[in-house]
């Protein structure tokens, strides 16, 4: 199913009302909005759940090399499940070093975290640039990452988390892991205990954004407390016709394997996401949220929680 703000009774609508209800808004959404592909933005790509090997991984490979011609991103956040069935040293060439070897040479970095179906290992394996570590944190201009292990959520990485984003100088924090807080997908669903014990640290920290996989579909959430959530599980496996949208989805797409392309660029995080044939199923752009210790909120939004205008 493939549910994109902008029905056509909405396309009947007087040009200039249209208008003014997007200004008015702190998200603006438009299916086929391109990224403005800014000099010294930020471009970064999202995948989940590509580590098949199969055909299809290898053709939303090859559309993400495409897109990167003339959107030149130098990072790829993977949402875990990174890799299926056996993990052995040809495995990795096969479900990851030659689908993504363009990108690779090209010098993206891609920058992993765990799925339930990834071996521990994983996290020693250099290109995935986790060094070691099953969770953790960098920066790009003025962005923060965190990269969580949503397999195991114990004491000391909620303590830590709690830490890294308190410490977080950056205008804008993105925390990506792999099982989602917020899914309408038929096969998973929100993982409500993960919600619980994390939702309530992005909202203390003002994180703006949240990357997942695990349900294989694409998902976009309306804003939960001033956080919007992604779910992006579809690099490499999909669970076709899988979507039951509620009030909660902004967009859903479970036609085919899709991918996320992002570019930060000052105050605004613009998205795409482009399917395995290279078809744009949603795309917009969201207007940073105020957030403790900021004086300006989004615009039309005075308490800052940047509601969806089509909610």
């Amino acid at each position: 199913m493939w549910v994109v703000p902008g029905a056509s009774s909405e396309r009947r609508l007087v040009p200039a009302l249209v208008l003014a209800a997007a200004v008015a808004s702190a998200v603006l959404f438009a299916q086929s909005a391109p990224l403005p592909n800014k000099s010294g933005s930020l471009k970064f790509a999202a995948i989940g759940d590509n580590g098949t090997g199969d055909k299809v991984q290898y053709e939303l490979a090859q559309q993400m090399t495409k897109v990167h011609g003339t959107f030149p991103f130098d990072l790829v956040i993977m949402l875990g499940d990174n890799m299926y069935g056996s993990q052995s040293p040809s495995d990795y060439v096969k479900k990851f070093e030659q689908p993504y070897a363009p990108l690779l040479a090209a010098g993206v970095k891609f920058q992993a975290s765990l799925g339930n179906h990834d071996q521990p290992e994983q996290v020693s394996y250099k290109p995935y640039n986790m060094n070691g570590q099953r969770y953790y944190t960098y920066a790009r201009n003025n962005v923060r990452f965190v990269a969580l292990d949503s397999n195991l959520m114990d004491r000391k990485q909620v303590e830590w988390l709690d830490a890294a984003l308190k410490d977080a100088r950056e205008d804008w924090k993105i925390c990506y892991f792999h099982h989602p807080l917020y899914s309408d997908a038929a096969r998973h669903g929100s993982s409500v205990d993960l919600r619980i014990l994390l939702e309530p640290i992005f909202v203390k920290y003002g994180v703006n954004v949240v990357f997942s996989g695990h349900d294989h579909v694409y998902e976009r959430i309306k804003p939960q407390k001033g956080v919007y959530y992604f779910v992006s599980g579809s690099g490499g496996q999909l669970r076709k016709g899988n979507m039951t949208p509620s009030e909660e989805t902004a967009a859903s797409f479970d036609q085919d394997l899709s991918f996320m392309a992002v570019e930060v660029a000052g105050a605004d995080i613009f998205f795409q996401v482009i399917s395995r044939t290279g078809q744009t199923v949603d795309a917009g752009v969201i207007h940073r949220q105020a957030r403790p210790g900021q004086t300006t909120p989004a615009p039309g939004h005075p308490n800052g929680e940047g509601e969806d205008p089509t909610r």
